[in-house]
């Protein structure tokens, strides 16, 4: 089996590649990204490619699954940008695959596809996903299920994987995350559990994660297999403000969702951090998750409890941790992070 990874060097993406480069059914095995590691496992193949105006259909020519990856999370100031990779390049790699003749895709969907729900029960993949209109990462996850039910319409030949996973936590993510979500500005040395005397507490603030390696075991499972459809991928428990606040020994404390946005708003504004405010809809609009159908039909469980995942990204958080791939890489954001500074916090990719 041929298999070929779009966005292969990220948060998700180091980790599917080293999952399927251990598995036997995988007789070849290609990554895809904008910037090629220097280091490539044995058996592995890395090309130089942008899914937003590279060419790709030569790249998927006898390719049996493509998993599609590639996502931009920043500029979040600049919806031009993200818009152009996320919904216009997953068309072209959607439309490269027909072509090519490729026979299944397995997409990188996610909880944030989904229209806001309930945060005190688990809903399944039948929950409607046409996303937070206040986010612009929701509404492009929903824009390519849209892109994804009329391949699957029109051709019914092709095998269509959507997973729709939590929050996605590993240790040498820690450096992406700060960069893609915290920004130059917070010392790694605070975070740190003697540091963090309050959490934040609100009903609809409950989110779900799940450890980088069990993610890409779902991935793994759904590219060899003959699944089809959504499948939702979350590890327990919900993590919330009376969780947290046990896990870091801290307390909570009840803030309303108002103060909450102002203040990501005001920061945001300010250029203190790279997030808008529509990631804050998201959380608490989002609802939670059944992963019963991954379990059942792809024997997926995961091995990583969403405490312990957190818990490992916490612990890269404060010792600036990072991975081999230029996404995950330290040196991506130069000395003292002046290269994040230089973009404007959230301004330029």
């Amino acid at each position: 089996m041929r298999i070929l990874v779009t966005g292969a060097t990220g948060n998700v993406g180091t980790r599917v590649m080293d999952a399927l480069s251990n598995d036997p059914a995988v007789d070849s095995l290609v990554g895809v990204a904008r910037r090629a590691p220097d280091v490539v496992a044995p058996g592995t193949e890395f090309v130089t490619a942008d899914v937003a105006d590279g060419e790709l259909e030569p790249l998927l020519r006898g390719v049996d699954v493509v998993i599609h990856l590639a996502w931009l999370i920043q500029p979040g100031r600049d919806e031009r940008v993200t818009e152009r990779v996320n919904v216009q390049g997953s068309r072209r790699v959607l439309q490269a695959a027909v072509r090519a003749g490729v026979g299944a895709i397995v997409y990188a969907s996610s909880v944030g596809a989904y229209a806001p729900g309930p945060k005190d029960r688990a809903v399944d993949e039948a929950w409607p996903v046409t996303g937070i209109q206040s986010s612009f990462y929701s509404r492009h996850k929903a824009a390519v299920e849209r892109l994804l039910d009329t391949v699957e319409r029109e051709h019914p030949e092709m095998r269509v994987v959507r997973l729709r996973p939590g929050l996605i936590f590993q240790r040498a993510a820690a450096t992406e995350i700060r960069r893609l979500f915290i920004g130059p500005l917070l010392p790694g040395a605070l975070v740190h559990p003697a540091l963090i005397p309050v959490v934040p507490d609100h009903p609809r603030l409950r989110v779900q994660a799940v450890h980088g390696d069990d993610v890409a075991d779902a991935y793994r499972r759904a590219a060899i297999s003959d699944a089809r459809g959504p499948f939702n991928i979350a590890a327990d428990p919900v993590l919330d403000g009376p969780v947290l606040a046990r896990l870091l020994g801290a307390r909570t404390v009840p803030v309303s969702p108002r103060v909450l946005r102002g203040a990501a708003a005001l920061s945001y504004r300010l250029r203190l951090q790279p997030t808008e405010p529509g990631w804050l809809d998201l959380a608490l609009g989002v609802p939670l998750l059944d992963s019963g159908r991954a379990r059942d039909e792809l024997g997926w469980t995961p091995r990583v409890s969403a405490t312990d995942a957190l818990q490992q990204l916490l612990d890269g958080l404060r010792t600036g941790a990072d991975g081999p791939t230029p996404p995950l890489a330290a040196s991506t954001t130069g000395p003292f992070r002046v290269r994040e500074l230089l973009t404007g916090v959230g301004r330029r990719q």
